[in-house]
Formats: C-alpha cells, structure tokens, sequence
C-alpha cells in the first residue's frame, strides 16, 4: 500500500464557480480533483495553516473542509503526518459476492455452514406449534426485549464475564450496537484510537460520525500497549475501538498479561473502551472488559459464530451509559424482528447456540490445518487469516483474475504505513473442497506475482 505513493503538499483548489460557501468549495474541488484522478491514495494535503494563506481564507474554514472531507471518506488523518487522501472506501463489497460467475468469495466473513445441521427448521416448528405471539410481526414488546437482555448477559456469563441483564442493551445486530455506542460518547471530529489495521465497520462508523481515526500499532497478540499510551498523548483521543477475541483482519489472540497491559494503559490514559467482542465466542479468552468493567463498553452479536441472519446484537455498558443506549432504541433494539429476538433467546436458552458455536470451532480448525498446509502459515483459532505480503492489492488483483475474491489491506487500513497483505476469509467457503481450490487459484496467481 502506501508505500509508492508520492506525498503532496502543494495541491490547490480551483473554487471557480462553486458552491459560495468557502468550505463546501473545498472539499468538493477536493472531491472532483480525487475522481479526476489528480490525486491519488496516500497523498498529503497541505497544512490547513498553509492552504488558507494560499486562498485568502480563515484556518477554520480549511478545518471545516477537511472535516467534510473526511465525513465523505475521502480523506483521513493520522497524528503527526498530516491529513492525506484514503483509499477508496471498500467496506460495503465486502458485504456482497463479486467478481464474475462461479467466483469463490472469501473476503466477507460468514460462518461456515453445517449441512448437516437442523436446529432452525426444528426450532421454527416449535415455536409454531406453540403459537406465535401476536406481536410477531410488529415491534419487540417489553417482555419480549427483557428476555433478549436476560438472554445475552448469559451469553456473556459463558464468555467469563457476568454482567447484570440491566447493564445490557439490544440492538439489530452489532455494527447497530456500535453506532448506538459511538453517537453518545463521540462527536464529530473526535479523535479515536483503533488498530492500524481495523474491521471495515470501524471505518464505516468513522465516515458516518466524522471521527479521526488514530491508528495504533498491533504485533501477533493484538493492539500494544506502549503505542496505545503513545497515540492516546499525541491525539487527545478519549475512546478506544479495539477487537481483543480475534482481531479482524489479522486474527490476532490477547493472551491474558497482553489484556493486563492494555487494560493498564487504557486506565492511565483516561480512555472508554469500546471492544469489538464478535468473535468472542470462538476463543477461550474472556473479554478485556471484564478487567475494565466500569469504563468499557462491550459490542457483540451471535452473527460470527452462530448465524448472522438472526440480527440479534448487544451491548453490555457501565450504568451511566445505559439510559443514553436505550434512548437510542429507534436505531437499534426496535428493529430487532421478534421473531429472530424469541428465536436467538431460545437458542442461547437451551443451548443450540453453544452447540453451533463448538461445530464452528472445529470447522475452522480444520480449514486453518488446511491453510497451513498450503500457504504456509502457521495456523491459528480465528475464521480468518491474514496473509502478510507486500503486494497486497496486486495479489488481490490477481486472485481476482482467477475467481477468488479477497480483501486487500487497503479494505482495513485506519492511516498510511498500515501493514500490507489480505485477509482471506475462511469460514465463508461453502466447504473445505472450495476453500482448497480457492487455495489453488491464490497460489498460481501469486506465482505470476513473482
């Protein structure tokens, strides 16, 4: 990624005939000379401090349109390199199959699919035989969301960590949980630390909120806590978006003395966590929150490792947070379908949630065997893998070509210097048979690579 990409500092707007409000005139020139192709992916802008000299206009302003800018997707900022122009924004792909006809996609992260498996027709037949409630196809009731929040604090209490149903707050899945979390402890132009590397709905938020998003070094065991110290002086940033369980797109596993550490660091430096648990349930970690209870918010779902159509997400927070949560209940807990709420209540209940979860274990074991066959990788407990290569987008490219879809570094990048590589999704496979072919396009793509 970045790495032949040309800096500029002498880029200036042409606001002829634009929109007479100064800062929307920037930043759609901004936007017109991106599309015309006269900038380019990882090129600075001028300091706000120098562009307004050049144009006669306050420093303000300029701030104004880069934020604007950066509301758009446009551009990002990083602490100490300046304000430079991002990649284009990919994270909605990653949410659909492309490429051409009979292309494998592992660049979206699904759970692997049990054939054998037929615990939602059985389930749906009871829950018929019993008779529907009559609210089925309207909003949660009351009881009905009571007994979501009862169901995932227990969910949480087999993740090591017990939380009071009270603490908990429902939400249509948790990219929903994270937007409900962001618009009450943020504001627009916030800066926020997150890994160097961060899951696309983290970007996603960022564009929507207009947040500055401060990347932080991360190593094999996640994000590290001397770089989070660090990141956390130099911004002034007061929240932290971090994935502990499973870091997306590199897999990365907290062990406990690296949750010790950061946990310490987030104390020290003031910092909300806000943790990214979706991938909690496929490892033996308990949450970091737990260390940090009254100053982390938890965000979490069933749709990683037990069925994503069930759109049943939560977020388990301190008391003082939890009425802002709930006011946010029209974008999150309403939309939940009552259905799915009785469903993924019942399935956590009588344990079909577990069951499922302990299939997705072992299937992923065995897809990460096979990965370390083939790529030679060393194989890890996660649904994805990250393959380290310098020629991330060209590799990508390439397995395109071949009919294997993946995700380039540029897809997760929260500033420039990121590392470069794919995320090679492997649970989305239908079977080991397609992933193992998958395998074998990606490996003769990559030979024409060298």
């Amino acid at each position: 990624m970045g790495s032949n990409c040309v800096a500029k500092t002498a880029w200036l707007p042409d606001l002829t005939g634009r929109d007479p409000v100064k800062y929307r005139a920037i930043a759609a020139a901004l936007a017109a000379d991106i599309a015309a192709g006269r900038l380019q992916p990882g090129d600075r802008l001028p300091p706000q401090r120098d562009l307004a000299w050049r144009l006669g206009v306050n420093v303000a302003t300029v701030t104004e349109a880069y934020r604007e800018a950066a509301r758009q997707g446009l551009v990002g900022g990083e602490v100490g390199r300046g304000t430079y122009v991002r990649a284009e924004p990919c994270g909605p792909e990653l949410f659909g199959v492309r490429g051409a006809a009979g292309a494998i996609d592992l660049a979206v992260n699904l759970p692997a699919i049990d054939g054998q498996d037929r615990s939602f027709a059985e389930t749906l037949g009871q829950m018929l035989a019993e008779g529907l409630p009559d609210d089925a196809l309207g909003y949660a009731s009351g009881p009905a969301v009571a007994r979501g929040r009862l169901a995932a604090a227990a969910w949480l209490a087999g993740r090591g960590w017990a939380v009071a149903a009270d603490r908990v707050t429902l939400a249509a899945g948790a990219q929903a949980g994270l937007a409900a979390t962001l618009s009450i402890l943020t504001r627009p132009g916030d800066a926020v630390l997150v890994e160097a590397l961060t899951f696309p709905g983290m970007l996603a938020a960022a564009r929507q909120f207009g947040l500055r998003l401060v990347p932080v070094a991360l190593d094999a065991e996640g994000v590290v806590a001397a770089d989070l110290l660090r990141a956390a002086r130099a911004s002034g940033a007061r929240v932290a978006v971090l994935t502990p369980c499973l870091q997306n797109p590199t897999g990365a596993l907290m062990g406990a003395g690296r949750q010790a550490e950061v946990a310490a660091a987030l104390v020290r430096a003031g910092l909300t966590l806000v943790e990214d648990d979706v991938y909690g349930a496929l490892c033996d970690m308990p949450p970091l929150s737990a260390r940090i209870p009254d100053r982390a918010v938890l965000v979490s779902s069933l749709s990683k490792a037990v069925a994503p159509g069930l759109r049943f997400g939560f977020v388990a927070a301190p008391p003082a947070l939890v009425p802002a949560l709930g006011a946010e209940g029209h974008a999150t807990t309403w939309q939940i379908a009552p259905v799915m709420l009785a469903l993924a209540a019942r399935w956590i209940g009588d344990g079909t949630a577990a069951r499922r979860v302990r299939w997705q274990i072992r299937e992923i074991a065995a897809r990460q065997r096979l990965a370390a066959r083939v790529l030679g990788v060393a194989p890890g407990i996660a649904p994805h893998l990250w393959l380290a290569r310098d020629d991330g987008d060209g590799f990508a490219a390439a397995a395109a070509g071949r009919g294997v879809i993946v995700a380039a570094a540029s897809a997760f990048a929260a500033g420039r210097g990121a590392p470069d590589g794919v995320r090679i999704c492997l649970a989305s496979a239908r079977d080991r048979r397609q992933l193992a072919r998958a395998f074998d396009r990606m490996m003769t793509s990559a030979a024409g690579l060298s």
